[in-house]
């Protein structure tokens, strides 16, 4: 094992974020990648139609007139047999929805970068996540990246994911903080890949052939609709599973390490004091932030850091055992998004999950939405505020 982790530290580059997630996809082996330009997602798709131009990859790249037409491309692609890729951000994401809800429906294994950003109107092209939090119910899985090094790990897990559960995949990479950031970062060799993701083969009566003619995404009546739509709800909980399996064999033969912990798994991570007075909970590379404030704090054997994953399937049973075991008597729910008119989605699904077995506060704090800095000073606000038992437990706006 130490053999292994020093490999991959020699082996460590200074890459951008949407270099590194397109170097990944390309060692991952796609058929076809299609997309449309939009900021900040543009620099991935860029990065592999040129190694497409230059003869260094040879999957199929399709030009496409729009966020909707990219998303059908490889709709189509996969319902054909194809393992394929594409991403996008903000108004593409949106403009994609119809096809979104029909990859699930029709349990195609997709797999999609989201580099997150702000929604218009007014017009913003830097990073909050309501672009993602608007389609959470379309039946994708959906993943959240703290890093460079997460993004990529999370892309090759996600195509295993995608293609052992039929349900696709949204990888989501904060827009600009790690798009065009720069980090160290460890990109494993396509024949190492291989060892954890096989090549694709999509299995008989799975995908589009004249040989063995069947229909995907037919009309169906109320006599059998609920139940299919039952089905996917459920296969998307039991997928929780999956993700923690996944993460355990994934650093297994790719890190040769085992991380699958209680406090460290697939779908969330917890660092921190066994018994802290605050937990922090929050998605996506603000986590960085976060450990540093509380990692420079006087008070670090006080608070905790639980930093979700895997925002769908969304780990609630598992979030409510952990706070409960850890018996904090404050939470605070940091958000880029806002559910105009309730509170931050993420609050609203921890609250529910929460509901009837913990006693403390739960504040609710919106942070960063349209690109604006989150500061340390930001935090430490936030830490502030969810110990003082006199604020209210209203959804705040930290600017």
């Amino acid at each position: 094992m130490i053999k292994i982790m020093k490999n991959i530290k020699q082996k460590m580059q200074i890459l951008e974020g949407s270099n590194a997630i397109s170097e990944v996809i390309k060692n991952i082996g796609v058929d076809v990648v299609s997309a449309y330009p939009i900021t900040p997602q543009t620099h991935i798709v860029e990065d592999l139609a040129k190694a497409k131009a230059d003869g260094e990859s040879d999957f199929e790249y399709l030009k496409a007139e729009s966020e909707f037409a990219a998303a059908s491309i490889v709709l189509g692609a996969a319902a054909a047999g194809a393992r394929t890729y594409s991403a996008t951000s903000s108004q593409g994401l949106l403009l994609m929805t119809e096809v979104l809800f029909n990859a699930s429906g029709m349990r195609l294994p997709l797999v999609m970068t989201c580099a997150n950003r702000a929604i218009s109107a007014p017009i913003n092209i830097w990073n909050d996540q309501q672009d993602v939090m608007t389609i959470r119910d379309s039946g994708w899985i959906l993943l959240f990246a703290e890093n460079h090094q997460e993004a990529v790990d999370q892309h090759i897990m996600a195509y295993k994911l995608a293609e052992e559960l039929k349900i696709p995949v949204m990888v989501n990479v904060d827009g600009f903080v790690i798009t065009h950031s720069y980090e160290p970062v460890y990109i494993p060799e396509a024949k190492l890949i291989k060892k954890y993701l096989p090549k694709y083969k999509a299995a008989a009566g799975d995908y589009l052939d004249v040989k063995n003619p069947m229909t995907l995404g037919s009309l169906v009546t109320p006599s059998d609709y609920m139940e299919i739509r039952e089905e996917l709800h459920e296969d998307i909980n039991a997928a929780a599973k999956t993700i923690n399996k996944e993460f355990s064999l994934y650093n297994k033969i790719i890190n040769g390490e085992e991380k699958n912990t209680p406090n460290n798994n697939g779908l969330f991570e917890y660092c921190g004091p066994k018994n802290p007075n605050l937990i922090l909970i929050a998605m996506g590379s603000v986590i960085g932030t976060i450990k540093e404030v509380v990692n420079n704090s006087k008070d670090k054997n006080k608070i905790g850091i639980l930093k979700i994953k895997s925002y769908r399937p969304f780990p609630g049973n598992e979030i409510s055992e952990i706070i409960k075991k850890l018996k904090a008597k404050n939470i605070a729910i940091l958000e880029k998004a806002i559910s105009l008119g309730a509170s931050g989605p993420l609050a609203a699904d921890l609250k529910a999950a929460l509901f009837g077995k913990y006693n403390g506060g739960a504040k609710n704090y919106i942070i960063g939405l349209g690109g604006r800095d989150i500061k340390q000073g930001t935090i430490k606000t936030i830490i502030k505020d969810a110990q003082n038992p006199k604020s209210k437990n209203d959804t705040k706006f930290i600017k």
